[in-house]
């Protein structure tokens, strides 16, 4: 039964339960490219690509959104080239729904390169060196080109830690490129994203809320919230000081997307706060680096003591690398800096967190989500998260 529905444009999200001992919730929410069940989490595709995954296998995993990033798909192969294939679902032969971050976080992590004002932001690029000017409309322009099927508004997000007033600056500015990204996108066919900012202080996530809020009285509703600002070198400890209030805070009616976050723990707990989005490069950069998530915390695949394991990778996880890959040979692959290795590791941690989402919106839909994080928290693959 739909406890909530609102529709969007061809956008609409519905909610089919709340878990009554936390603040979970299991959604749906339909776009031009299929059905997103949530919680959910998205692998990241940086530049329309899941790095040594084809787009068969994470059908296989049953991935059901992935992401692209504007900043690095602007600068190669170019947002005018994307909208010449027809878009980046067929450039990348990915027929179900795309997410495209702004590509602030990445223009601000390389703050000692650009100019910033309110007019937007001027930066150079990380290939060549070339000078590049970026406005909130302009952004908007190119992730239409690109033809994601949602969309993320252009924000500046503050490092960690930053001092006071440069985070209330961020807040304003955001804030104020959130209802210029409003203004400027027209397209019904993507879902406009708004992004809360505010760093650790909660205070200033209130205050950037309401000026949200304020936008979509002025210039109508956003389709959804994402949360930016965390998982930026904070301890994940202080991150839920605040998130579950600023999750509360942020209207029902909107799915919540908490960016940048791939933590087993840090997913369950985000869960049980009312966050039903995530995304984060960390299975497949991990998997990289020879490590690999599992029911009894990460596993290191260079270490001596898997050299002559014969056992699966997880004996609880039905991937295709734990059904068919034994711990020894994936070692053999890491020590040997084999592609394979990242590939079948890559494969096994997608599908491990696409599982606990998977696992946690049952819960929800069956009432015991707070027994799941119970036992989740007991178990030995929360130690090491």
């Amino acid at each position: 039964m739909i406890l909530f529905e609102k529709a969007r444009t061809v956008f609409e999200y519905s909610i089919q339960a709340f878990d009554t001992s936390t603040a979970a919730r299991a959604g749906t929410l339909h776009t031009p490219h299929g059905l997103i069940e949530t919680p959910v989490f998205m692998p990241v595709g940086t530049a329309a690509t899941v790095k040594g995954l084809t787009t068969t296998q994470l059908e296989d995993l049953n991935a059901q959104i992935i992401l692209g990033n504007t900043y690095h798909l602007y600068l190669r192969p170019g947002a005018e080239r994307v909208a010449q294939a027809g878009g980046l679902h067929r450039f990348m032969n990915w027929n179900h729904p795309i997410l495209t971050d702004s590509g602030g976080f990445q223009i601000f992590s390389l703050r000692d390169t650009l100019k910033l004002d309110d007019d937007g932001v001027s930066f150079r690029s990380i290939i060549d060196g070339s000078s590049h000017r970026w406005t909130p409309e302009d952004n908007m322009r190119i992730q239409n080109l690109l033809g994601s099927d949602i969309i993320m508004q252009l924000d500046q997000c503050p490092p960690y830690p930053s001092e006071l007033k440069d985070v209330s600056e961020a807040v304003r500015r955001s804030a104020c490129w959130a209802q210029r990204c409003r203004s400027a996108q027209t397209n019904a066919q993507q879902a406009l994203f708004a992004i809360v900012q505010g760093g650790v202080h909660l205070d200033f996530r209130l205050e950037s809320i309401e000026r949200l809020l304020a936008i979509e009285e002025e210039s109508g509703s956003f389709e959804g919230f994402g949360i930016g600002g965390y998982s930026v070198g904070e301890p994940h400890e202080v991150m839920f000081e605040t998130l579950p209030t600023v999750a509360q805070a942020l209207p029902v009616d909107r799915p919540r997307y908490l960016m940048g976050v791939g933590n087993p723990t840090t997913i369950v707990k985000a869960i049980g706060a009312g966050i039903d989005m995530f995304d984060c490069v960390l299975p497949t950069r991990t998997a990289r680096m020879g490590t690999a998530f599992s029911h009894e915390g990460r596993l290191n695949l260079r270490n001596a003591r898997f050299a002559d394991d014969f056992s699966p990778l997880d004996k609880l996880c039905t991937c295709p690398t734990c059904t068919h890959y034994t711990r020894a040979y994936l070692r053999h692959l890491v020590i040997s800096k084999e592609m394979l290795a990242a590939t079948l590791l890559s494969i096994h941690n997608l599908h491990f967190l696409i599982t606990i989402t998977k696992v946690a919106r049952q819960a929800i839909l069956d009432g015991s989500y707070g027994a799941f994080v119970d036992a989740w928290l007991a178990s030995p693959a929360a130690f090491d998260y």
